[in-house]
């Protein structure tokens, strides 16, 4: 608080370990900022600020975009509230702006939860519990999602992290494991899935010009809670590493017109994963008791 008023993002939850530092809010727990001996490994916003651009917030029950906010399951339409009014999408799920209630805080980790309910469009109720860890090797995120209601609902997860390495991105590289990559239409839905070619290839080559808001799949070799995958963005300083568990079989890549960063979103699945399409079959089904975890990290 700022004189006893409450932050836009509400609650700052302080993290830390050896030369990493962290802090996540109370509204989307939310990663606002981590640090490496002091130097921002994603962009940051501030504490009396809202975060644009879905920068370091949770994108659930569904990561990117729904055709018109619709789609159908077990044979009943739903109509979910258009919230990317400039293409007429729902997009990037339900909890982003809403409040998370604390578990535990310890020095190097923060875990917090949230129900989703039943209510327009989403047709069951889901518990959600998330931990931002802290440890030797950069930071873990762990998400479990329960169906504590009656009815089966789909699901699908993504993280919004803006990696900074200084200066401008047209000189970064990034290695990647891609295996394909999603065509969209002009409202960024999806057309088909393609192999790789000149313009996507990203391993060993510098961005240059080149801008994306693209989805890749990933080749995946591991287990559920450890590393599957590896994406690796260098500068000429320094380098990041995003990593993901054997869950998180998408990745986005989107560049800022700004081009100080770069978006790098593990993914469950790709865009209007909920409807028939290329798409559709990475969507998590969750009977009711049923539970998924996944994990991804930064290094």
């Amino acid at each position: 608080m700022i004189n006893d008023v409450i932050l836009p993002t509400g609650t700052q939850y302080e993290i830390s370990h050896g030369p990493w530092q962290a802090v996540v809010t109370e509204q989307g727990a939310t990663l606002r900022s981590l640090r490496h001996n002091g130097d921002d490994v994603i962009k940051t916003f501030e504490a009396d600020q809202s975060p644009a651009s879905s920068q370091g917030q949770q994108l659930l029950p569904w990561p990117n975009r729904i055709r018109d906010g619709r789609y159908r399951f077990d044979d009943v339409d739903q109509q979910l509230a258009i919230s990317e009014v400039d293409r007429n999408n729902a997009i990037h799920g339900l909890v982003a702006w809403s409040p998370w209630h604390l578990v535990e805080h310890t020095d190097s980790s923060v875990t917090q939860e949230i129900r989703i309910m039943a209510r327009p469009g989403w047709p069951g109720t889901i518990d959600v519990r998330l931990t931002h860890n802290l440890d030797d090797h950069g930071l873990t995120v762990t998400v479990r999602a329960r169906n504590v209601g009656a009815t089966a609902v789909p699901f699908g997860y993504a993280a919004h992290p803006y990696f900074c390495l200084g200066g401008s991105i047209d000189e970064w590289k990034i290695d990647a494991p891609f295996a394909s990559w999603l065509q969209v239409d002009d409202r960024l839905l999806p057309v088909r899935i393609c192999g790789m070619d000149e313009v996507h290839t990203m391993s060993g080559q510098s961005l240059g010009q080149r801008t994306f808001d693209t989805a890749y799949t990933l080749d995946r070799e591991g287990t559920v809670g450890s590393p599957a995958w590896r994406i690796k963005v260098t500068s000429d300083e320094t380098s990041h590493e995003l990593w993901g568990d054997a869950t998180m079989g998408w990745a986005q890549i989107y560049t800022p017109d700004d081009r100080l960063s770069l978006a790098v979103e593990p993914m469950t699945c790709g865009p209007d994963a909920f409807n028939e399409g290329p798409t559709h079959g990475d969507a998590i089904r969750l009977e009711s008791g049923d539970e998924v975890a996944l994990t991804w990290g930064i290094a």
